[in-house]
């Protein structure tokens, strides 16, 4: 009987202890817990995997808690610029978003590009003639105002620094959100969404829309979620690297994942880790950071909601 499954992450980087109160805690894993329960309860029902990851992203997406739609940090400008991406591994479908503003959820946009357009990727201005093209209400500012986000800013605004929203001297709210999933038919697919850098200039984008960088999904080998510092999962396709592993030397999900994380992206000066499962509903989520935040679900009996190593 085919088994079904479905991970997700809240980002990855320095979790310090030390900064993490027991409250904060709890919020962080009543979030994640959500996500993952919808994402579940569609697969249950027989949804598609698309399905399922879109909805769990959605959820992320709407907690102030990630820096993915409303939790997402400020730019230079003091705007708010999102990507997300959105890949089906049966056909090899793929939707993506970057530079964009005002949308609720990014995710829902990539999908949208997936489905409803000749094109995979989608930027900026086009990018957003596209969502007023499909009715997509533009949200205020205000919506995406966040006290701690904005305080993060002012710390650097007007330099030339920017940060990944997991650096250790931030508080406690990381990056990129994500999951992945396997379906009653034996089909995957991955979904990640995320707010960038705080203080990020010149447009820069990082691998969260960049299909097999930061989002990939085929069933004849895995779906995965990235999440970490992009530049350095850019350099390493690192989405696809562990696809490769799998398909050219027969690595199993695991393996691959962990091969990629712990090895190849740390060999170039990466951190971060990624969530993966494949279409047997095996589950992988590596991370080579002191935290990660990600929980998983399988109908084998598998179920996790964990933010450190080891817990």
């Amino acid at each position: 009987m085919q088994t079904i499954s479905i991970a997700i992450h809240g980002g990855a980087g320095t979790l310090v202890k030390g900064m993490m109160t027991p409250e904060l805690e709890i919020q962080y894993k009543a979030a994640l817990q959500k996500a993952l329960d919808a994402g579940y309860a569609l697969l249950e029902a027989g949804k598609t995997s698309v399905e399922a990851v879109e909805e769990a992203v959605k959820l992320l997406e709407d907690s102030h808690l990630f820096n993915a739609g409303k939790g997402s940090v400020f730019t230079a400008e003091g705007t708010h610029e999102m990507d997300a991406a959105i890949m089906e591994g049966k056909s090899l479908n793929a939707g993506a978003v970057s530079l964009i503003t005002g949308i609720k959820n990014p995710v829902c946009l990539a999908r949208d590009v997936m489905d409803k357009s000749e094109h995979v990727f989608m930027a900026g201005e086009g990018a957003m003639f596209f969502a007023k093209m499909h009715d997509y209400e533009i949200e205020d500012p205000s919506y995406f105002y966040d006290e701690l986000r904005y305080s993060q800013w002012q710390e650097i605004k007007d330099t030339d620094t920017f940060q990944l929203d997991h650096s250790l001297k931030k508080d406690s709210k990381f990056g990129t959100v994500g999951a992945v999933a396997c379906d009653q038919d034996g089909n995957i697919a991955a979904a990640t969404s995320t707010g960038g850098m705080t203080n990020k200039r010149f447009g820069r984008v990082g691998d969260s829309p960049m299909i097999g960088a930061g989002n990939y999904a085929n069933n004849e080998t895995c779906a995965v979620s990235c999440t970490g510092s992009g530049e350095y999962f850019i350099r390493g396709v690192v989405a696809y690297d562990v696809s490769s592993l799998m398909e050219y030397k027969e690595y199993s999900l695991e393996k691959a994942a962990d091969t990629v994380i712990n090895e190849r992206i740390l060999k170039i000066g990466g951190d971060g880790g990624l969530i993966a499962v494949d279409a047997k509903g095996n589950i992988a989520m590596p991370f080579n950071t002191e935290g990660m935040y990600r929980a998983c679900k399988s109908s084998n009996g598998t179920e996790e909601v964990s933010i450190y190593k080891g817990n």
